[in-house]
């Protein structure tokens, strides 16, 4: 069986002295963590490793000595053997680097049933193996007991495998909350658990010093130990706000019907309250446990952040040269615009648009039903023309609160804007879809077949004569009056198609704010080893004499991925439908919405 052992790279050159690591259970391998250097006292090393112990939860343990020669220590070697008495291992690594070389080689001591310790050579020995096989014949067992003594180092950078997270590979690998952790999996967890052993540096006066990925000073940052000292009084008066906010909400007028079901459909009112809920998980004082609450903190935290950051842009570009008052001046002109233009659009359906011949009657009734709207809305614009200015400019106050609300708010405004060619189109469609309907029912009509409303399916019909005339003539009128009716419905349908178009960009843009996973990606970005996905290994040294080196290296987490992991759950705007059924709705006249449901996702 070979043994691995992953090594650290920042203790290649380490001083000679005990490797302090861990046995992988159930695996044939070791993981270094550090080198305590020489001098020291054997009954102190004891008592250091049960107190890291204590504190990451880790089985440390001495899995043997390193050696590096230098000038003045010889008898160092036959020293540090000897430390396995006093360090009482079932193994007992020693690991010898010799001047000139890059390699290792590794000395095994195993103890026999008397308590004696047993060495064994753990290098590859190619020219013993030979003689072996010109003298025994090549004996099987001899080769199987050579293939056991092999070694493997496997160099890892110790400060990329603690801070990284690694991830299940997404080709059929069930989650690792369930299934025993695989070999790879405990090396990265005893690397990020045993922090506390990394706190010993160079500038520390204890009686040990140590060779570890911090040796050279502890990396610290001023600026974050200010913001979490901050943070607790900040997170305290947003709990607060956020107390009287739900208060507020929670007044018995703002849960009354109407109120309630026009909050449900105004986009700022949705987004408030998502608002609120990402405020309430930031601001709460319990500590994020685990990865992945941590990484939802942090992407909601980032997410505002920049939401504010662009809000404040939009805030600097409307109220500098005045842009709020060009806006305003422009708005009811082009609302003018639009409704003449539909004017002269019903003007033309009124006719014989592209030279079809409609029903005069029901085209000229639905005409002037439609123009008798238009100037209804026309007035109403005109009426509002003197506060269209001071809406504008109160409502450009909301992207201090993020971007998200302005657009929220902008979606709010189209919605109020074009809420004519809303009621056209709902007209045309209920009209156009009721009359649909009566010809399909009369279609089974005359082929003596009636849906049953019980069984949701068609069953056979006997009718008599006079059902049979009633039936034609109702079926005939609504036949030769429905290409009237479907052009009315397939013009408005455009143009809400438009509307709904344009405020889906809207709410897609809100979806892409709230949802995107920027700190996450901003990781995979500069830091691509925090979020592993897996590791590579290359052929590091391969000298003879000396056992295999293989180096260990972190394969970063595709950004697709990282976006399907940790993306915040919100509403989506995508449709909940098929292509299909969104054409077959079209078909039938049933309403279309701008899309917004909510996503199945979860933590």
């Amino acid at each position: 069986m070979v043994l691995k052992v992953f090594f650290p790279q920042c203790c290649n050159r380490a001083d000679s002295g005990l490797m302090v690591g861990r046995w992988i259970s159930g695996h044939d391998s070791a993981v270094v963590l550090a080198v305590i250097h020489y001098p020291f006292i054997p009954g102190q090393v004891k008592q250091y490793i049960q107190q890291m112990q204590a504190q990451s939860g880790v089985e440390l343990s001495v899995l043997g000595s390193w050696s590096l020669p230098k000038e003045g220590q010889e008898g160092m070697e036959s020293f540090l053997r000897d430390l396995s008495t006093i360090f009482p291992q079932e193994r007992w690594l020693q690991i010898n680097r010799e001047i000139g070389k890059t390699g290792f080689t590794c000395q095994i001591l195993d103890r026999d049933q008397n308590g004696r310790a047993v060495q064994r050579e753990s290098k590859k020995k190619t020219e013993k193996a030979d003689k072996a096989n010109g003298e025994a014949g090549g004996d099987k067992e001899e080769e199987e007991e050579e293939e056991e003594e092999k070694v493997i180092f496997v160099h890892y950078e110790q400060r990329k495998v603690m801070q990284s997270q690694l991830h299940p590979v997404e080709n059929g690998v069930s989650d690792p909350k369930t299934d025993p952790p695989s070999e790879l999996r405990q090396v990265f967890q005893t690397v990020a658990r045993s922090q506390p052993l990394f706190f010993l540096d160079r500038y520390d006066d204890g009686p040990l010093k140590s060779t570890h990925w911090q040796t050279e000073g502890r990396e610290a940052s001023i600026i974050v130990e200010l913001l979490k000292q901050a943070s607790v009084p900040l997170c305290l008066l947003i709990g607060w706000l956020l107390s009287i906010w739900t208060w507020i909400c929670g007044i018995r007028l703002f849960s009354l019907y109407p109120l309630r079901f026009l909050s449900s459909k105004l986009s700022t009112c949705v987004q408030l309250s998502y608002r609120t809920e990402h405020m309430r998980t930031l601001s709460s004082m319990k500590p994020a446990v685990g990865h992945t609450q941590f990484m939802r903190k942090a992407n909601i935290l980032v997410s505002f952040l920049v939401d504010v950051a662009l809000g404040m842009l939009l805030i600097w570009w409307l109220y500098r040269d005045n842009h709020i008052t060009m806006l305003a001046n422009t708005l009811v002109p082009a609302a003018d615009h639009v409704a003449k233009e539909l004017e002269q659009l019903l003007q033309w359906l009124m006719g014989a648009p592209a030279g079809l011949k409609m029903n005069r009657a029901l085209d000229q009734v639905l005409g002037r039903f439609f123009l008798y709207h238009i100037h209804l809305w026309i007035s109403y614009i005109h009426l509002m023309s003197p506060f269209i200015e001071g809406i504008l400019w109160y409502g450009g106050l909301s992207a201090c609160l993020g971007l998200t609300f302005a657009l929220s708010l902008l979606s709010d405004m189209v919605a109020l804007l074009t809420f004519h060619i809303y009621c056209f189109y709902v007209y045309g469609a209920r009209l156009y879809c009721l009359k649909i309907y009566g010809l399909s029912s009369l279609w089974r009509l005359f082929r003596g077949k009636k849906w049953n409303v019980l069984r949701q399916r068609v069953d056979s019909c006997s009718y008599d004569v006079d059902q049979l005339f009633i039936g034609t003539l109702l079926f005939t009128i609504l036949l030769f009056l429905l290409p009237t009716t479907a052009l009315y419905y397939l013009v408005f349908t455009l143009l809400r198609l438009v509307v709904v178009l344009f405020q889906g960009v809207l709410h897609l843009s809100v979806d892409f704010i709230n949802s995107f996973p920027l700190f996450a990606m901003g990781l995979r970005v500069c830091r691509s080893y925090r979020l592993a996905e897996g590791v590579k290994f290359r052929v590091l040294c391969e000298e003879p004499g000396t056992a295999l080196h293989l180096l260990m290296e972190i394969n970063p987490l595709k950004c697709s991925t990282v976006v399907q992991t940790y993306r915040t759950p919100t509403y989506s705007c995508y449709p909940k439908d098929s292509w299909a059924a969104l054409v077959k709705k079209l078909f039938v006249g049933e309403l279309i919405y701008p899309w917004r449901h909510k996503t199945t996702k979860t933590d």
